[in-house]
């Protein structure tokens, strides 16, 4: 973090990937986001960006499922493992190596935007420039659907307060030796407004059955 950047987590992800035992942890698509698919289709939309797609679990889902899928990550490894499984199953994803903060994709281009467990690597500062561009490349009336760490999230308050809300965890043997920022529903919401988003549901899921609590979010632009 030298250079005054904190969205630097997928430094960590860039190394766990290399690894089987962490690939096969993140392999399967999420229930709420596989269940949203039929109404999305419904309603006419074809083109979705995975924002954070990591292995690529859930842009293959949605590859399978017919959509026009790009999907963007900042980790190479994870990139490159996505490709390798969209090849193999013989399915069309267009991979971008890119930051979160900065989307490569046009004004309004994008019909759903996925954002799952990625936009709060950094503080508040990094999460309201990423909706900002999430915004950006959402067409008017598009959805967007996101998670955010909880302020009930077992590690809120652990280690060094880098920033408002956001620690970093130099003792955790995972992501959280990169900063990660925190959040409650009247902040979330607030930051939501701002990016011009309207809110859908918002509610506050244990990931993990461990105090793992993150806010899964649909909204629409």
């Amino acid at each position: 973090m030298g250079d005054g950047r904190l969205d630097t987590a997928h430094e960590h992800w860039d190394e766990w990937w290399k690894e089987a035992k962490q690939r096969s942890r993140w392999s399967e698509a999420e229930d709420v986001v596989t269940s949203l698919m039929p109404a999305l289709r419904a309603r006419g939309a074809q083109h979705v960006l995975d924002v954070g797609t990591g292995i690529g679990r859930h842009a293959l889902a949605y590859a399978s499922f017919g959509f026009d899928v790009t999907a963007i990550d900042a980790s190479s490894t994870g990139l490159d493992q996505l490709v390798q499984s969209a090849q193999a199953e013989n399915l069309r994803v267009d991979a971008r190596l890119s930051p979160f903060t900065r989307l490569p994709l046009e004004d309004d281009s994008a019909d759903h935007v996925l954002a799952w467990n990625v936009l709060y690597h950094g503080d508040g500062e990094t999460v309201a420039t990423a909706l900002r561009e999430c915004r950006r490349v959402l067409r008017p009336g598009g959805t967007f659907q996101l998670t955010m760490l909880s302020k009930r999230h077992r590690s809120f308050g652990i280690g060094q307060r880098v920033r408002a809300d956001t620690y970093v965890d130099e003792t955790s043997k995972g992501d959280k030796v990169h900063p990660h920022f925190y959040v409650d529903a009247a902040g979330l919401t607030r930051r939501l407004s701002n990016a011009r988003f309207e809110t859908i549901s918002i509610e506050d899921v244990d990931q993990d059955g461990d105090r793992g609590f993150h806010w899964v979010v649909l909204a629409q632009g």
